[in-house]
């Protein structure tokens, strides 16, 4: 599946309803007398009627929660426009920082926030974008009153199953909540490049059951704790049906991740820390005799990266990473999308036509 990146984008679908069934009857073993034209109540009536009363009260019990999450955690979700751009962000801290997509951004350096507090917009000025991640922070010029930071959850606890919601502004209705569940974790993405541009993996990300739709980028996934377990930032797209959105599957950055690189971004004005892994060369897409993706060839090795460490050398041709085949430059993104810095794998390659393989440790994305 490719998923593309699109701008604004949201999140979200539910379901969870519990049924009590409770049983009577006479306490001597015969019927209870029954008086003229009175419906005799049987056991299996009584639990009829009792789970028609538990759903009604299972189904408010679970509208309460929805209500509360809404009510704490949508004062911290803003709307951010950009001359080119509009989409959704969400308010870290109480100093005006604020977390949002790089591809809400932009080229911008400056953009209009609306908090929940205020009808009129204020001034941002980006503080610093790290596209690789799709994660930018922008800070407020003044800080108004009321401004309420968000609750920033553990990802790595987030589990398949669990009901979210999504905040944000969909085609620049602000304030807006979509429901779903999170369906997948740890996936790894590839957006398509727009116009013929470079392609991007993001690693490590939570897949919803939400309808993305335009304008929710940038905003909060949120749990029925009240806490942002995502930042939405990818709808999948079916490439059989000219690009038209994938119901029913969407992508969010995973909490600990955006809470890594905003407080970098926050502390050092730039990321110093990526946490994703490289080996460390510049290739390219190799097809065999019958016009196939075969591989992926060494154009360049970083000197002192991994791949130059390991003895891998221009000209070679990468054919599998640890347990993964790989075939073409995408696959060997999203391969190392799923490791991390430090892990030492097998790479196997062929130079001038002979198989070799390689223990390599991964480096660090810069």
């Amino acid at each position: 599946m490719s998923a593309s990146l699109r701008r604004r984008t949201t999140a979200a679908v539910i379901g969870a309803i519990s049924v009590i069934a409770l049983a009577g009857g006479c306490s001597s073993g015969s019927p209870a007398p029954v008086s003229q034209g009175q419906a005799r109540s049987t056991p299996e009536s009584s639990n009829q009627a009792a789970g028609r009363a538990a759903v009604p009260r299972a189904a408010s019990a679970l509208q309460d929660d929805y209500q509360n999450v809404i009510e704490n955690v949508l004062p911290s979700v803003v709307q951010i426009e950009a001359d080119n751009s509009l989409g959704s962000g969400v308010v870290y801290d109480d100093k005006g920082h604020i977390v949002t997509n790089a591809h809400v951004v932009g080229g911008e350096r400056s953009m209009r926030v609306t908090t929940a507090t205020r009808e009129q917009p204020l001034t941002a000025e980006l503080v610093f974008s790290y596209p690789e991640q799709d994660l930018a922070v922008v800070k407020l010029e003044r800080v108004p009153s009321g401004l309420k930071p968000a609750a920033f959850a553990n990802s790595a606890e987030v589990e398949v199953g669990q009901i979210v919601l999504a905040m944000g502004s969909p085609l620049g209705l602000a304030s807006s909540v979509t429901q779903g569940i999170v369906s997948a974790v740890g996936r790894a993405v590839t957006t398509s490049a727009a116009g013929g541009g470079v392609s991007t993996t993001f690693g490590n990300m939570v897949q919803t059951s939400a309808a993305i739709n335009p304008g929710n980028s940038g905003g909060a996934l949120v749990d029925l704790d009240g806490e942002v377990v995502g930042v939405p930032t990818l709808a999948a797209t079916d490439p059989d049906l000219g690009g038209t959105a994938a119901p029913g599957i969407g992508f969010a950055i995973p909490s600990s991740t955006v809470r890594s690189i905003t407080d970098q971004i926050i502390e050092d004005g730039e990321v110093t820390d990526s946490g994703r892994a490289a080996l460390g060369i510049r290739g390219r897409t190799v097809l065999n005799a019958d016009y196939e993706p075969s591989g992926v060839a060494v154009v360049e090795v970083t000197p002192g990266g991994a791949a130059a460490e390991a003895g891998l050398k221009s000209g070679d041709i990468i054919t599998r990473v640890g347990d993964e085949e790989i075939t073409t430059i995408t696959s060997l993104a999203e391969t190392l999308a799923s490791l991390k810095p430090g892990d030492t794998v097998d790479v196997e390659y062929t130079r001038g036509g002979t198989e070799r393989s390689a223990e390599v440790t991964l480096g660090e994305l810069e």
